[in-house]
């Protein structure tokens, strides 16, 4: 059997430890691993009748070639935000122009599987967020076997109580905040941390009850500007040190407004995140009169090596897919539900993503964590 693997998407901690727990654990089945460079780039850019174009977009993995890998973060295939299901018409490979007329997008899946066949892929494990994996649902419904594996820091894929890569992003938003209340504190200010979160407020939130942070904007929940204002000035005159402290997802939006937004679409509809910290900063400053810290966590949030969950799931994860794949399965996603490692349809992942359960876990009038009932939600929550 060749087993084929990619990352798409964005990177997180715990990607490497699981392309090489798949290697080594089909290897020593005596099975093939083929690792495609660039997430779904790969079999867009590669040409079959190209031997170096062949080369330049596959990798053969073996246990030495993978030894290694799992001591560092992000993934050492390297990734992309392709959508051979969509591809604008400058992205069209110069082997493939004179087959397109027009701007586009143009759909290359026909183009895709005969890659897939002339590499004599028998399954394919992409291992990325919703973006991702609806191609590799897109596979799926071609024809393909595939197996999917979910990562995301938003830890939202529909389907699954656990991403590759949360756990770590959380971990790396709480440290973060306690280094940051020292110059906070010290300069009796109030701080506006940034996090990842387009739909899914989760991050926000976990991160925010975890480190004691005095409020929390999620994406689920627009912000009145006025009351944050005065909650967080009220904070900061309780607090002996006078300062306060606020997280807010990247996807949250201010009463009236909208998403804070810079650059193009990509190929799944997404435009570029982020800032939002800093225009509820400038609101709060000018409502308060109050100094303020922004800080925007961003790729430190998706930098370094993965904690032992994330590690821990995976390898799991990986291993699970691996023995899936042996086993001939497939058109199914590895999933965590109620603690226990199981399988989904792969179906489930164009049901859309899951968001913060306000009811259960938020005070939409405070803007803060609320954690109502412990007893029988999942260990992080949602």
């Amino acid at each position: 059997m060749r087993i084929a693997i990619l990352t798409g998407g964005g990177d997180v901690p715990g990607l490497n430890p699981c392309i090489k727990a798949v290697v080594n654990r089909a290897t020593a089945a005596g099975h093939e691993v083929l690792g495609l460079r660039r997430g779904w780039g790969a079999l867009l850019d590669t040409n079959p009748e190209d031997s170096d174009s062949v080369s330049r977009n596959t990798e053969q993995l073996d246990p030495m070639h993978v030894r290694t890998i799992d001591r560092s973060g992000g993934t050492f295939l390297h990734t992309s935000r392709t959508n051979p299901g969509k591809v604008r018409s400058s992205e069209v490979p110069p082997f493939l122009s004179d087959s397109v007329e027009g701007d586009g997008p143009f759909d290359f899946t026909d183009h895709a599987l005969k890659v897939l066949d002339h590499l004599g892929i028998d399954v394919l494990l992409p291992i990325g967020g919703d973006d991702t994996l609806s191609y590799g649902l897109r596979l799926h419904q071609e024809g393909v076997p595939v197996i999917a594996i979910p990562k995301t820091m938003d830890n939202d894929v529909c389907g699954t109580d656990y991403c590759i890569g949360f756990s770590t992003a959380v971990t790396r938003g709480v440290d973060f905040i306690h280094d940051l209340r020292t110059s906070t504190g010290s300069h009796e200010r109030i701080a506006v941390i940034e996090l990842f979160g387009r739909y899914s407020g989760e991050t926000s939130l976990l991160t925010a009850y975890l480190a004691g942070v005095d409020r929390a904007a999620i994406s689920e929940v627009p912000v009145d500007v006025n009351r944050m204002a005065d909650l967080l000035s009220a904070d900061k005159r309780s607090n002996p040190s006078n300062y306060a402290m606020v997280t807010i997802s990247e996807g949250a939006v201010l009463e009236g407004g909208q998403m804070v937004l810079s650059g193009d679409a990509d190929a799944y509809g997404h435009r570029k995140l982020g800032g939002i910290g800093a225009v509820l900063g400038e609101e709060i400053k000018r409502i308060t009169g109050e100094d303020i810290i922004f800080q925007q966590l961003a790729y430190l949030m998706r930098s370094g090596s993965p904690d032992s969950l994330d590690l821990m799931v995976a390898m799991n994860y990986a291993t699970m897919a691996t023995d899936l794949a042996l086993e001939g399965r497939s058109g199914i996603m590895v999933a965590l539900r109620g603690g226990t490692y199981t399988t989904v349809p792969i179906s489930e992942i164009g049901e859309g993503g899951r968001r913060v359960d306000i009811g259960e876990l938020y005070d939409v009038d405070e803007y803060r964590p609320k954690i109502h009932h412990v007893g029988g939600k999942p260990m992080f929550l949602y």
